[in-house]
C-alpha cells in the first residue's frame, strides 16, 4: 500500500501585535482555523459576542450591539499591547474598514488572512451544523462573491500583511508563525553608546569612537553604538560618516534609527521630487564622488532603517525625534512620523521655523528615551528623557550616551561647518522650564511598583489628605526626595508595670533570624531629613534649584523653619563637617541625604506637644493641688477620705512625673544656640543608595561627620550591639535600656545590623522597632497610664495595622531612593514621597 505524500502547508508570518483579520464565507472554517493557531484569549468571535447580548449565537438582529462590544474589547486588547484576532466573516468592505480603522487608531499592523474556501464545500459545512442548517444557500454565495471582489483591493484598503490560503486543503495545512516587531529589540541588554546627530561630521564622529573606545567601528568589550539619526546633510562629510555607520551596523557593532534627513535623501535616491535644502544640497554634492555601487548600498541602508527600537527588556527607547509612550513598540505611519520629525504646535518662532511641542515635558513613561532632532546646547535629563544633539555641526559638539551608566561623553567641534537658521538656545531644556510634576501623578488611587515589597496600594481618600498637606506646607519638591517611614513600636510587653520592654524586641528579631541588632539611643527631638549639597552650583546641576543648597524638612516634608537663613546656617554647618570629615571624597559624591533627629523637639513639634500631649498634665496640674488642699483639710477636720485622699495623691504624683518627662523635650534656645542635630544613618549620595548600608557602617561614618564637626550643631548616638540568641547579651541591652530611661532618655530603636534583612518568608522585617521608656510613655498615654487598671486596657493595643502601615512606608522609601540615586525624573521619585505621606493618613492609633 502505498504510502500518501504529506502535504506541505504554507508558513504564515504574523507579527506579535497586530490586529489579525479572518476573512471568509460562513462555513469557510474561520473559527476552526482560529482556535487552531491562536491563543482562545486572542480570539474574538463576531457569534460570541452576539450571544453575549442576546443569548443566541445566530440573532442576527444583534448583529450591530455584537460588534460594538467586539470593537470595544479589541480596543481594549489593542492599548494595553496584545495581538488581538477577529473572527467574523468581513468580506464586506465596509466591515473591514472599521477594523482597519481600529489597528491605525492603536498603531498596530492590520494583517488580513482570507481562507478563499469553494462555495460547495461551505454550503455543505453549514448543512452539518445545527445552528446553520436552515442558513440559505444565497448568504453564503452572496459571502463568496463579495470575497472575490475584494482580493485585488486589500493592501490598498490598509493591511499591512494579506495572506490569501486557497482552498480547504490549503487552510488546513497552513501554519502561523509569530514573528516580533522589526522595533523590537529587548533581547538586546547593551552596554550600549547612543550617539547624537552627526550631520556629515566624520573627524568629529571617529574622535568621539576614539573617546568611547572604538577600534575601527568596534568596542574591545563588545559595547554596541546605536546612532539616532541625522548622519548625512550639512557636515563637510556625509559620504565618511554613512560608510563608517554602515560597516558598523552591517557587522553587527552598531544600531541605527532614521532621521528626517536621511528619510528626505532617501526620497531623493528614489528619484523623488524634494527640495535641495537644509543640506541636502551639500550631501548630493559629496556623494556625486561616490561609485554608483555605493549609492546603491546607501539607498537599501537608508530604506532598511526602523522607526525606532525598544532595548534593554523595554528600559530604552531609541529614535530621532522623541516619542511618547503610546508609540513605544508600536507600528504606524503616525508613529513613524513623530518619531523622524516629533510634533508642532502649528506656531512659528522668530525664524520663521516651528515651534516643536514638548512632549518631553509631559512624559511619564518608564523607558527612557534618546532622541536627538532639535539642537540644544547641553545634553539634560527631562523626566528621563535626553536631547542629544548638542548642535556638532553648528559648532557645538558630538554628544554619545553610554547605557546603563547613563554617562555623558562628548568632543567640541573642529568648527562651525554650517551656520545655523536658529542659534543654539543659551538654556538646554529641561530642570528650570520644564513642568517636571503633574496632579496626575498623585491625584486618586495609586499603585506603585516597588522592588522590595511588589505593588502597594494608595487608596484615593489618602492621596487627597496627602495632597492637602503636599501643596499647602511641604517644601519644594525638588529638594524633598525622601520620606521617612513610620516606625513600629515593640510588641506588647507582659512585664510587671511596663508596656514596652526590649525583651520582646530582641524576641521579635530572633523569631525572622536576625543574629544581630544594634540598639539605638532615641534622641529627644523631631524626626529629620536633610539634604546637604557642596555648593549651590552642585544643588543646582542635580536638583534644579537657584538659591539654596539643601533642604531640612519634617518626617511630612514640611519645613523646619519658615526661615532660609536658619535652613542654610545649619546646612553650612554640616557641610563644613562633611567637608572637614573627608566624605565628599570618601563618598565619591556632592550631595548627602542624612536622617536625624533635630531637638530640642519644642522647636518644631510644639504645636503636638502643647496641644495634645502637654494638655493632659496641664489640666490635671490646674485641678490636683485644688483638691488635694480641700481633701487634707477635710481629712484634718476628721471626714473620712483617706482613700480619696490616697487616688489624688498618686495622681499627683502621677502629674509630677508627666511634667518632668514633658519638660525634658523642651529647653530655650537662641537662633542656633541649643539647637541640635543627632544624624543616625547616610540614606544616599550621588549614583546609590546607602539604605542597604550595614548599620555598624552607617555609624562609623556618621561618628566621623560628628568628630569633625566644629560648631557644636552635631550630636553623637549612642548604640549597643546585641546577640539576640545569647541570653547575657540581650540581658545587657535589657539593662542598657534601663539605666538610659532611668535617667529621663525617651528609649531606644532596635534595628538589624545587616540593613535590608528578610525573614524566612522572603519578606522584609522591620528596619527597626521602637522601645519607649516608661516615664516617656507618659507623655503619649497621660499621667495614669501606669496605674494597673489603665496597663491591662492598653496591653490590648491592636499592632498589626501600624507595623504593615511602618513595612509599606519603608518599601516606599526605599524605592524613591533607589530612583533618586539611579537620576530617575522628579515625578517618578516624588510617586514614592508622595505614597508615603499618603498611607500616613490611614487611620491608627496616633499614640502607638
Amino acid at each position: 500500500m502505498t504510502t500518501p505524500t504529506p502535504v506541505k502547508g504554507r508558513t504564515l508570518p504574523v507579527t506579535d501585535l497586530s490586529l489579525v483579520v479572518l476573512i471568509g464565507a460562513s462555513g469557510s472554517g474561520k473559527s476552526t482555523f482560529a482556535r487552531r493557531h491562536f491563543r482562545p484569549t486572542e480570539i474574538l468571535s463576531s457569534d460570541f459576542c452576539r450571544g453575549l447580548v442576546s443569548d443566541d449565537e445566530n440573532d442576527q438582529s444583534a448583529t450591530r450591539d455584537a460588534f460594538d462590544v467586539l470593537y470595544y474589547i479589541a480596543g481594549k486588547r489593542l492599548a494595553a499591547g496584545r495581538r488581538t484576532v477577529v473572527d467574523a466573516t468581513s468580506v464586506q468592505q465596509d466591515a473591514r474598514r472599521r477594523l482597519i480603522e481600529l489597528a491605525r487608531q492603536y498603531d498596530v499592523l492590520p494583517i488580513a488572512i482570507v481562507l478563499d474556501v469553494p462555495e460547495e464545500v461551505c454550503a455543505a459545512r453549514n448543512a452539518v451544523r445545527a445552528d446553520r442548517a436552515d442558513m440559505p444557500r444565497r448568504v453564503v454565495q452572496r459571502h463568496v462573491r463579495e470575497l472575490r471582489r475584494s482580493l485585488r483591493h486589500l493592501e490598498r484598503e490598509g493591511f499591512r500583511k494579506v495572506h490569501v490560503l486557497r482552498g480547504a486543503e490549503e487552510a488546513e495545512h497552513a501554519t502561523v508563525v509569530t514573528e516580533k516587531r522589526l522595533n523590537d529589540l529587548t533581547h538586546l541588554t547593551g552596554p550600549f553608546d547612543i550617539i547624537g546627530d552627526v550631520h556629515g561630521c566624520s573627524a568629529e564622529l571617529e574622535a568621539l569612537l576614539g573617546k568611547l573606545g572604538y577600534t575601527d567601528g568596534v568596542h574591545p568589550e563588545g559595547r554596541t553604538a546605536v546612532f539616532v539619526g541625522d548622519l548625512v546633510d550639512r557636515g563637510p562629510d556625509s559620504p565618511g560618516v554613512l560608510r563608517r555607520v554602515m560597516a558598523m551596523v552591517k557587522s553587527g557593532n552598531a544600531l541605527c534609527v532614521p532621521g528626517n534627513h536621511e528619510n528626505k535623501y532617501g526620497r531623493y535616491l528614489k528619484g523623488r521630487a524634494v527640495r535641495h535644502t537644509h543640506g541636502l544640497a551639500e550631501t548630493i554634492a559629496q556623494m556625486e564622488g561616490e561609485s554608483e555601487e555605493f549609492r546603491a548600498e546607501v539607498r537599501e541602508f537608508v530604506d532598511g532603517l526602523v522607526s525606532h527600537y525598544v532595548l534593554d527588556g523595554g528600559r530604552l527607547v531609541v529614535c530621532h525625534a522623541g516619542l511618547p509612550e503610546k508609540y513605544h513598540g508600536r507600528t504606524s505611519g503616525r508613529v513613524r512620523s513623530h518619531a523622524l520629525y516629533g510634533d508642532t504646535t502649528g506656531e512659528t518662532d522668530e525664524f520663521g521655523l516651528p515651534v516643536r511641542y514638548p512632549w518631553a515635558e509631559d512624559y511619564r513613561g518608564r523607558a527612557a528615551v534618546v532622541y536627538g532632532h532639535t539642537p540644544v546646547p547641553e545634553a539634560i535629563w527631562l523626566n528621563n528623557t535626553i536631547c542629544l544633539d548638542t548642535g556638532a555641526v553648528f559648532g557645538g559638539k558630538l554628544t554619545a550616551l553610554r547605557w546603563p551608566e547613563r554617562e555623558l561623553v562628548d568632543v567640541p567641534a573642529e568648527r562651525v561647518w554650517y551656520e545655523p537658521a536658529r542659534p543654539l538656545r543659551t538654556e538646554a531644556p529641561g530642570g528650570h522650564d520644564g513642568r517636571p510634576l503633574d496632579l496626575a501623578d498623585v491625584r486618586g488611587r495609586r499603585v506603585v511598583e516597588t522592588r522590595h515589597a511588589g505593588r502597594i496600594t494608595v487608596r484615593e481618600e489618602n492621596a487627597a489628605a496627602a495632597l492637602e498637606v503636599m501643596s499647602r506646607f511641604a517644601t519644594d519638591p525638588r529638594l524633598l526626595p525622601y520620606l521617612p517611614p513610620t516606625m513600629a513600636p515593640t510588641a506588647t510587653s507582659r512585664v510587671e508595670g511596663y508596656l514596652e520592654h526590649p525583651a520582646e524586641a530582641f524576641a521579635q528579631y530572633r523569631d525572622d533570624g536576625v543574629a544581630r541588632v544594634v540598639c539605638e539611643e532615641k534622641h529627644m527631638g523631631s524626626r529629620a531629613v536633610a539634604l546637604v549639597c557642596r555648593d549651590a552650583e552642585a544643588a543646582r546641576g542635580r536638583f534644579g534649584v537657584d538659591g539654596p543648597t539643601g533642604s531640612l524638612y519634617t518626617r511630612t516634608g514640611r519645613p523646619f523653619f519658615d526661615d532660609g537663613s536658619v535652613t542654610e546656617e545649619i546646612l553650612g554647618r554640616l557641610r563644613a563637617a562633611i567637608g572637614a570629615a573627608g566624605l565628599w571624597d570618601t563618598l565619591e559624591t556632592d550631595w548627602l541625604l542624612l536622617d536625624a533627629e533635630l531637638m530640642p523637639w519644642s522647636l518644631k513639634a510644639s504645636g503636638l506637644l502643647r496641644s495634645q500631649y502637654a494638655a493632659v498634665g496641664a489640666a490635671a496640674g490646674a485641678v490636683l493641688p485644688g483638691a488635694l488642699s480641700a481633701l487634707e483639710g477635710a481629712a484634718a477636720r476628721g471626714i473620712e477620705v483617706t482613700e480619696l485622699l490616697e487616688r489624688q495623691r498618686e495622681r499627683a504624683a502621677d502629674a509630677a512625673a508627666f511634667t518632668a518627662a514633658y519638660r525634658r523635650y523642651c529647653w530655650t534656645t537662641d537662633g542656633l544656640d541649643g539647637v541640635r542635630l543627632a544624624p543616625f544613618q547616610i540614606l544616599a549620595v550621588q549614583g546609590r543608595s546607602l539604605a542597604g548600608l550595614p548599620h555598624d557602617e552607617q555609624l562609623a561614618l556618621i561618628d566621623r561627620l560628628v568628630e569633625h564637626d566644629g560648631s557644636g550643631l552635631l550630636r553623637t548616638t549612642r548604640r549597643l550591639y546585641v546577640d539576640t540568641a545569647d541570653p547575657g547579651s540581650v540581658r545587657a541591652g535589657v539593662d542598657w535600656w534601663l539605666e538610659m530611661t532611668g535617667r529621663g532618655g525617651e528609649g531606644m530603636v532596635v534595628k538589624p545590623v545587616g540593613a535590608l534583612v528578610r525573614d524566612g518568608n522572603g519578606r522584609l522585617t522591620q528596619p527597626g522597632v521602637k522601645c519607649r521608656g516608661r516615664e516617656y510613655l507618659r507623655i503619649v498615654y497621660g499621667p495614669e497610664y501606669t496605674r494597673p487598671e489603665n496597663l491591662a486596657r492598653l496591653r490590648n493595643r491592636f499592632l498589626n495595622h501600624k507595623r504593615s502601615l511602618a513595612l509599606r512606608e519603608y518599601a516606599l522609601g526605599l524605592e524613591a531612593l533607589d530612583r533618586l540615586a539611579e537620576g530617575e525624573p522628579l515625578w517618578r521619585v516624588h510617586e514614592a514621597v508622595f505614597g508615603v505621606l499618603a498611607l500616613e493618613s490611614e487611620p491608627v492609633d496616633p499614640r502607638l
